[in-house]
């Protein structure tokens, strides 16, 4: 922990509250409990939208808090304030101990000295404000500049400095999370046509690490150019056919249509489409399914998870065989098995669940030119937008946001409309070709789980579906 940070000060100083006597809160508190822990949390964050030419939209918050959580079996007790004192502390104590049922303590063995996955510096203090807003409008200049169909811009640019504190026994764990975003959206006309197109990227780092000239403007011709090949596009045939997903942002399909079924809350409740699986295929061979918290800067990524346990690589589908699920202390006590370091929360204000950090397919062993070339007739789809999944079943609803047709193995005209339909288990065991160019998304993902939001990340290699359900505009 960087000597100029110190979290006492953050935390503790405003209310002259004494560490020691919160440990004996806390411990007091949990003695009679499965578990649980007291989570503080410190956040600064910022927002700026600058569109029509003006900025439009500037946001600068600040959440100072705790949350006291204590569980026994599947029942929990939370107590969460914006004010961190003894008097509050110690008065959600009261609360949370009277409401343990069961005579059971949990063994918790913490490690202060956590490595730290990502910079530590707070994004939003790098700039002065006059330099970010400059920065947008020259981004929308550009745009501008580039191509005479350009009819609207919009470009956004958000940080985020997170400080965490855990305790739990006498010991306390702490994170410090930076996260930035920086996104265009074009809206490009012709001819009476308005059509789209938005890129973006970001992670756990400093803004410097993605408004240099050469990353936004690389940013920004993404998003033109999705935009003028969406002008060009025809309507999509509708009914089943190949489809190939392309690598990185398109494994957000994985993620909702089948990460979500791996988190442990929805498989001990069994309504989760992979419940009781274990040791089963889920998947046709070949496909392996990682959620991975380790890797340095990804948007995903977290040094200790929101209870305080070091993140993993966890594998939960091998070679097409379902090896486990992604778990937080509570679901995992239940299970009989070990938390990977999934709980999760949005802020001090709510309470863990088991959730995703980044998702990934890891690579198989076809390029993508063979795979493209296998397909007589099918669709390529490059990038998603929306889409709807039914956790339960598995099925899914997704747009494409950026599509193409296969014809006689080559990709030749951009489509509009594409909609794929279908469910997670059943996609994964159609999986003929999977593809040896892993990526992982740009950083721009966010999860939303029971009204909680997290960032996370998402990767896949260029896969081959031999059938899925296409809706399109064309029969």
């Amino acid at each position: 922990m960087p000597d100029n940070i110190n979290l006492d000060q953050i935390f503790f100083a405003q209310n002259n509250v004494n560490i020691n006597n919160v440990y004996k809160i806390v411990n007091s508190a949990l003695s009679n409990s499965d578990g649980g822990e007291l989570f503080l949390e410190f956040c600064q964050s910022e927002s700026l939208v600058f569109d029509d030419n003006i900025l439009k939209h500037m946001d600068l918050n600040t959440r100072r808090g705790f949350g006291l959580r204590s569980f026994c079996g599947d029942s929990t007790s939370f107590v969460c304030s914006s004010e961190i004192s003894e008097k509050e502390i110690s008065n959600a104590a009261s609360i949370v101990k009277s409401s343990v049922f069961l005579n059971k303590t949990n063994s918790i063995n913490l490690n202060d000295e956590t490595k730290s996955l990502y910079s530590r510096i707070n994004p939003i203090n790098e700039m002065d404000l006059n330099s970010k807003i400059k920065l947008l409008n020259e981004v929308n200049e550009y745009v501008r500049s580039k191509n005479n169909h350009v009819k609207q811009v919009k470009v956004t640019l958000s940080g985020e400095w997170q400080v965490v504190q855990i305790i739990k026994g006498d010991q306390r764990l702490s994170d410090i999370r930076p996260l930035v975003r920086f996104n265009v959206l074009v809206i490009v006309e012709k001819d009476g046509r308005t059509e789209r197109g938005s890129a973006g990227h970001g992670g756990r780092d400093s803004y410097s690490k993605f408004i240099s000239e050469k990353k936004w403007k690389g940013i920004a011709n993404q998003a033109l150019e999705q935009a003028l090949v969406n002008l060009e596009a025809i309507p999509t045939p509708a009914g089943e056919m190949t489809v190939v997903l392309g690598p990185g942002w398109p494994g957000v399909l994985l993620h909702e249509a089948v990460g979500h079924g791996l988190e442990g809350d929805f498989n001990r409740k069994g309504v989760s489409a992979f419940s009781s699986s274990v040791g089963k295929q889920v998947a046709a061979s070949g496909i392996t399914v990682v959620d991975d918290g380790t890797l340095p800067n990804l948007r995903g990524s977290i040094s200790i998870d929101d209870e305080g346990t070091l993140p993993g690589y966890n594998v939960l589908i091998e070679d097409g065989i379902l090896k486990g699920y992604m778990q937080d202390h509570m679901n995992a006590k239940l299970m009989g098995v070990n938390p990977t370091g999934n709980g999760r929360r949005e802020s001090y204000k709510e309470v863990t669940m088991p959730r995703m950090t980044n998702t990934y397919m890891l690579p198989g062993k076809h390029t993508s030119e063979e795979i493209i070339s296998s397909v007589k007739k099918g669709l390529y789809a490059v990038n998603f937008g929306g889409g709807q999944v039914d956790i339960t079943s598995g099925k899914f609803v997704f747009s494409s946001s950026e599509a193409y047709l296969i014809e006689n193995g080559k990709i030749t005209q951009p489509v509009k409309g594409a909609t794929l339909i279908g469910d997670g288990p059943t996609v994964l065991k159609k999986v003929s070709m999977v593809g040896n160019d892993l990526k992982l998304d740009p950083g721009v993902g966010t999860c939303s789980k029971d009204e909680q939001n997290v960032p996370v990340g998402v990767g896949q290699p260029t896969l081959k579906v031999d059938s899925i359900t296409v809706g399109g505009t064309e029969l």
